[in-house]
């Protein structure tokens, strides 16, 4: 089942604005191994166990002759600093999670899922996020081609909504049923939050940091994003100016981002500033409030300063 084609509207027409797609060689990484692992697809298997009723274990072959489906997915790792470019936006091709946790029967007290990678990393994902009706996968295609190995060849996992280290193992082999009180995460050991809800974020991507531009009228354009209710509003400020709307670019789903644009007229010479922040479709507007990433995410409005000349 094919994800509908990702129409033209949905990307401004700005020089130096993110493609609206990622290529797989520009997504970001974060990877607890130190190279990706070779792992042969025939030798290949992923087992669901824990709090379940009926064990399963599903071979390539058998996640392959299964009906998949095509998402466009935006994922975001809890580290990216502010306005940083640890997110990225794809096209991703499995079978979705809900029903291969239906043939296993989870336990009604169960409330977690600890997905284990054969390099041995792990994830504590909520389990409504894998059974809600969201586009949760087992995936095995980026972009129209198989996994590359560093994006999780031969199947990862893809929530949307969550951060990726709790979300998105790449090389996984086990789905383990069970609960946030009795087992815990590779990261969560570590002092980052257990679930991690990604949270409404945006960034300056025209003008660069620290341009040169020409005096006159000035093109501003970027990214947003807020999974699981999508981005109603963006606002973009000059120094120290009113907050105005940017145009945005058409949705293409509440699980990716949104793109935007706007200018300033007759701007002056001289070193100049554009912040930005986005408001969800919940209201929940962009906090200035800066923060690290420890333990759900660094927070703070996106700003960049350019000279006019």
């Amino acid at each position: 089942k094919k994800a509908p084609p990702i129409p033209t509207s949905a990307h401004p027409d700005v020089k130096g604005l993110a493609r609206f797609v990622t290529d797989p060689k520009d997504f970001y990484r974060i990877d607890t191994a130190l190279a990706p692992p070779v792992i042969d697809p025939e030798e290949w298997s992923l087992r669901i166990h824990g709090m379940v009723e009926s064990e399963v274990t599903l071979t390539m072959d058998d996640l392959l002759d299964l009906p998949l489906d095509e998402h466009h997915l935006t994922l975001t790792c809890v580290s990216n600093p502010v306005g940083g470019d640890l997110v990225g936006n794809a096209t991703w091709l499995g079978y979705p999670v809900r029903e291969l946790l239906r043939r296993a029967n989870p336990n009604k007290d169960a409330d977690m899922v600890l997905s284990h990678s054969i390099d041995g990393f792990s994830a504590s994902t909520p389990i409504e996020a894998l059974t809600d009706g969201r586009d949760s996968l087992l995936a095995v295609g980026m972009n129209g081609s198989p996994l590359p190995p560093e994006h999780g060849f031969p199947a990862r996992l893809v929530v949307p909504g969550l951060y990726g280290f709790v979300s998105a193992t790449k090389w996984v082999t086990e789905l383990e049923v069970t609960r946030f009180d009795e087992k815990t995460a590779y990261w969560t050991d570590r002092g980052w939050d257990a679930k991690a809800p990604i949270l409404v974020a945006s960034r300056v991507e025209v003008p660069k940091p620290l341009a040169k531009v020409p005096a006159g009228d000035v093109a501003v354009a970027g990214t947003a994003w807020a999974q699981r209710s999508g981005i109603k509003r963006v606002d973009v400020k000059l120094d120290d100016g009113e907050w105005t709307s940017a145009e945005l670019g058409d949705e293409v789903n509440i699980d990716t981002w949104r793109q935007w644009k706007t200018g300033f007229s007759d701007v002056e010479a001289g070193l100049h500033t554009v912040t930005v922040r986005a408001i969800d479709q919940d209201g929940n507007v962009q906090t200035p409030e800066r923060r690290k990433s420890i333990p759900n995410s660094a927070t703070g409005h996106h700003h960049i300063q350019f000279s006019v000349e």
